[in-house]
């Protein structure tokens, strides 16, 4: 089957039929994703006859759901929350960064057995890279202690920053990170409160909200915003792939502010390179994530 592609269109995806491999992502909610039309465009960039959909799964369905892939020879997933630990136990092998970081987002089905990986953390250093951002040496400060700051802690401190200070609400789970990763380098936790960025901002260069807030618009800040005069250096970086009031408000202290959208662009790529063995289309997949995200 030819698929043509104008200069200006991606191409235009063909029905399924009885050779159709089957990707998807498993989360819930997960009818907001972008991954769907991101990453079926890869596939068809590359002549591969495939499609990706949402699998939406309850919390008590999960096992099932694992089960169930296997049985129906689905080729591979993505996992998004709140299942990117919980999923861990019904794998057959994972690899040795995801086992450490203890959080999955990539599943690979081979043979029927489920194979997880954790492309979220390497897919953000290479966002960060094409930024033109060098994390090496560097004092980073990440809000929040979810399974996303757990991940990118590790990363960060595998590609040799100086010092990580994770700030979370609740002390003891970012104490728990702390705890979990101090083997591999620099990293302390402290209370999430406006008296302890006003100690830590000057001194780092990098910030990073791996927290909810901001994805909705009645979310609260999630500090003293008026704190990032302190450091006219900081780069601000925040996973949720738009622009939040977090960044907006960095923003009007003229800093440097990146969102999650080239996070999630290359976390799907690695995986679609797992899953494939190619190398992922990446501009494709780009261009289908702007035009999805419009």
């Amino acid at each position: 089957m030819k698929m043509m592609e104008s200069k200006n269109k991606l191409l235009k995806v063909p029905f399924p039929n009885g050779g159709t491999f089957l990707y998807g992502i498993i989360g819930n909610p997960v009818k907001h994703s972008a991954s769907p039309y991101m990453q079926t465009q890869a596939f068809h960039a590359l002549g591969i006859n495939a499609i990706y959909v949402p699998f939406e799964v309850k919390k008590e369905n999960i096992k099932d759901a694992i089960k169930a892939l296997k049985v129906l020879n689905v080729k591979g997933v993505n996992v998004t929350v709140p299942y990117k630990e919980e999923i861990i136990p019904y794998l057959d092998e994972i690899d040795e960064d995801a086992k450490i970081i203890g959080s999955i987002n990539t599943i690979k089905i081979e043979n029927e057995k489920a194979f997880g990986f954790n492309t979220d953390a390497p897919g953000f250093i290479l966002a960060l890279k094409e930024e033109g951002i060098n994390v090496k040496g560097k004092n980073i400060l990440i809000l929040g202690a979810g399974g996303t700051s757990k991940a990118l802690s590790y990363i960060l401190l595998k590609e040799g920053v100086n010092k990580i200070f994770v700030l979370n609400r609740t002390f003891e789970k970012a104490k728990k990170i702390e705890n979990h990763l101090k083997s591999y380098g620099n990293i302390e936790a402290f209370e999430l409160s406006n008296e302890n960025l006003k100690n830590f901002l000057p001194q780092v260069d990098i910030i990073i909200n791996t927290t909810s807030l901001g994805l909705k618009k009645d979310d609260p800040p999630i500090f003293d915003y008026s704190l990032f005069s302190l450091n006219s250096n900081l780069v601000v970086v925040d996973v949720i792939y738009f622009e939040t009031p977090f960044l907006r408000a960095a923003k009007k202290y003229n800093l440097k502010t990146v969102n999650g959208k080239g996070m999630l662009l290359y976390q799907g790529a690695l995986a679609f390179e797992i899953w494939t063995s190619k190398k992922a289309p990446i501009e494709v997949m780009r261009k289908a994530l702007n035009e999805i995200l419009k």
